[in-house]
């Protein structure tokens, strides 16, 4: 049988897993903005050219491996699978824009919200290793 989370646990794992989230928004907007004011990617309501969404692409892949670290690093305990739910959740946000924004391609082409549901999880997991990896260094850095 297993034992219910303390409240305090339970508000460390949703702390954790709202602060990454808000990281990776955070970063994703707030470049979507500075490439707007600087020129490079088109005014709000006009289609980009398509190359740029693979540069909105990469970005927001190594932004969703930095949520996935922070998610990691925040946990009170199992920080791969708080980084790895985390990732659920992208992947659930990601399919439901893909499928709002299917028959919309003024938007931008169809490819780009299935990359990033396709990346989600990779991204998660790759943010929990590295912060795994680290911390397991610094572990045994403390015992030398």
């Amino acid at each position: 049988m297993t034992e219910a989370k303390p409240p305090q646990r339970l508000g460390r794992s949703a702390g954790a897993l709202m602060a990454g989230i808000a990281a990776g928004v955070a970063l994703s907007l707030g470049t979507d903005i500075g490439l707007r004011a600087l020129g490079i990617f088109s005014p709000l309501g006009q289609r980009m050219a398509s190359p740029l969404f693979l540069l909105a692409t990469a970005y927001r892949i190594v932004y969703g491996v930095v949520a996935s670290y922070i998610i990691a690093w925040l946990a009170p305990d199992r920080r791969m699978h708080h980084a790895l739910a985390g990732g659920v959740l992208g992947l659930a946000a990601s399919t439901v824009g893909a499928v709002a924004t299917w028959n919309k391609t003024e938007l931008g082409p169809h490819w780009y919200p299935v990359a990033l549901a396709l990346t989600a999880l990779p991204c998660a997991w790759l943010g929990g290793v590295l912060y795994l990896r680290k911390a397991s260094r610094t572990m045994q850095n403390v015992g030398d």
